[in-house]
């Protein structure tokens, strides 16, 4: 059951941020790594996207949050 965002990358593309909470932890790496867009729900144990409208300076800290993610629960498109 996928958590999604959008991400406006130019007025053309989009970028869809997506957290699988079937295969989220809850062990916060992406809301340590990028807690503007990141945040644990500490009721459910699983991350959630707490930001929806990223900006070009979010992007880095977003692929960063990916290739942290241990369980890779969070994908774009």
């Amino acid at each position: 059951m996928p958590i999604d965002g959008t991400h406006k990358l130019t007025e053309r593309m989009l970028m869809k941020v997506e957290i699988d909470v079937d295969l989220c932890t809850g062990c916060g790496l992406c809301e340590e790594t990028c807690p503007d867009i990141f945040k644990l729900n500490e009721d459910d144990d699983v991350a959630e996207i707490i930001k929806k409208d990223y900006d070009d300076n979010d992007e880095e800290c977003i692929e960063e949050a990916i290739e942290s993610c241990p369980t890779e629960a969070i994908t774009t498109d």
